[in-house]
């Protein structure tokens, strides 16, 4: 990669066209992501080298009718200081302005002349005064392109998992590290010694008299062991849910092969029939663990049969134990090919047998979303929570839910005790 120009800072490019693109669109620019990734091509091919050449490029890629200049211009102008509108360096200033164009915002008045610029040196204020060229000679201040890009991390964590390219998942790799899941408690039948304990431990008591002759001068107490519940999670990779599964994927496989977190996990993924991936998932990298698991499930992408997966995992895995008392987690936007009804008495069996279930839908985040797609109709009676998690910011949401916590999104659907 070229070394950044010297008129401007070295910055991240993904995360600066996505979210130059953003505040576009809240101006009222019809952005789409097609345009970011055009002008992220045009980043790559044609390294900005200053602010007038950075201008141009933006406004080819993004700006398609004369009544965006507008407001291009002013968040152009808004993000790099104010400074005057880069379009009006083109031509000769001494051409007449062409009828109905006004200057762009910050430009200078056509009459008045260019006042001459002083000679580089210090500023009032310790600031360095620029060179003729216009650059900073050392210690530049902040410039719109940093401000921009300084929190990488807190964009990533509000776009949606749909709209990620290959260079984002990268970095969405390294936030996904810092995520953890907090598990319900559950009692066990075993316990261990506690001198403040509910029980006590007869056993022990029984031992502990041997030292005093066969009189029990004092009880022993113990209460129940508790250990974290088990996680089920099962995603949907029929091809409605193919831009968001390449996450969750990543996801469930840090939860695979990470140690010491006390999280037993069990990953399945279903389309037209059911398959585990749990030791497919462990001692892989994310882009291997995807590449394992679409060569595990040839129907990755297909169809969707929801209620024949749920009763191939109720019928081999959970009756058996996997989901009892376990929390189950289903990423599924709820599309089903066959009888709808299936998927209800399906997630029905799956409620009496697990703990907490949690249905994860991310079409749910789109606005105007309700619920009316038969199979997630039919499924939301017997699920105890049902959320979006459509982005990393979102996904606290599903661990809120996860964790037995009461999910901050409106449109939860709870099964009754």
């Amino acid at each position: 990669m070229a070394a950044p120009p010297a008129g401007l800072p070295s910055f991240d490019r993904p995360a600066f066209a996505a979210r130059f693109g953003a505040a576009l669109h809240r101006a009222g620019v019809p952005v789409t992501p097609e345009r970011s990734g055009r002008f992220l091509d045009v980043l790559h091919l044609l390294p900005p080298v200053d602010r007038p050449t950075l201008y141009w490029a933006a406004r080819l890629a993004f700006v398609t009718a004369h009544e965006q200049i507008e407001p291009f211009d002013r968040v152009f102008a808004a993000l790099f200081g104010g400074q005057a509108d880069p379009a009006d360096t083109r031509g000769s200033p001494d051409n007449p302005p062409l009828p109905g164009l006004e200057p762009g915002p910050g430009a200078p008045p056509a009459a008045s002349p260019t006042p001459p610029r002083p000679a580089a040196g210090p500023l009032p204020g310790g600031a360095l005064r620029p060179d003729a060229a216009g650059r900073a000679l050392e210690r530049p201040t902040r410039t719109g392109a940093e401000r921009l890009v300084g929190s990488t991390a807190e964009a990533l964590a509000q776009q949606d998992f749909g709209t990620f390219g290959p260079g984002e998942l990268d970095r969405l790799d390294r936030l996904l590290d810092d995520l953890a899941i907090s598990l319900p408690l559950r009692r066990t039948r075993r316990r261990e010694a506690d001198p403040q304990g509910r029980h006590i431990d007869l056993r022990r008591s029984l031992r502990r008299s041997l030292r005093t002759g066969g009189e029990t001068v004092r009880l022993a107490r113990s209460h129940g062991r508790l250990r974290r519940r088990p996680l089920v999670l099962l995603c949907d990779v029929s091809g409605s849910m193919e831009p968001y599964t390449r996450v969750y994927v990543r996801f469930f496989s840090r939860l695979c092969t990470r140690a010491g977190s006390g999280v037993t996990a069990e990953i399945f993924v279903f389309a037209t029939r059911l398959t585990r991936l749990t030791p497919v998932l462990r001692h892989t990298a994310p882009d291997t663990a995807l590449r394992r698991a679409g060569r595990a499930a040839p129907d990755w992408s297909g169809g969707t049969l929801i209620g024949r997966a749920l009763a191939e995992f109720n019928d081999r895995f959970g009756r058996r134990g996997m989901a009892r008392g376990a929390v189950v987690v289903i990423f599924s936007d709820g599309w089903e090919g066959e009888d709808p009804s299936a998927v209800g008495r399906e997630t029905a069996r799956l409620g009496r047998l697990a703990h907490r279930v949690v249905w994860v839908n991310p079409r749910k985040a789109a606005p105007g979303y309700a619920p009316i797609a038969a199979g997630i109709a039919a499924a939301l009676p017997h699920c105890d929570a049902f959320v979006s998690g459509h982005s990393l910011a979102a996904m606290a949401e599903v661990f809120d839910a996860i964790a037995g916590r009461e999910p901050s999104a409106a449109g939860r659907t709870a099964r009754t005790p």
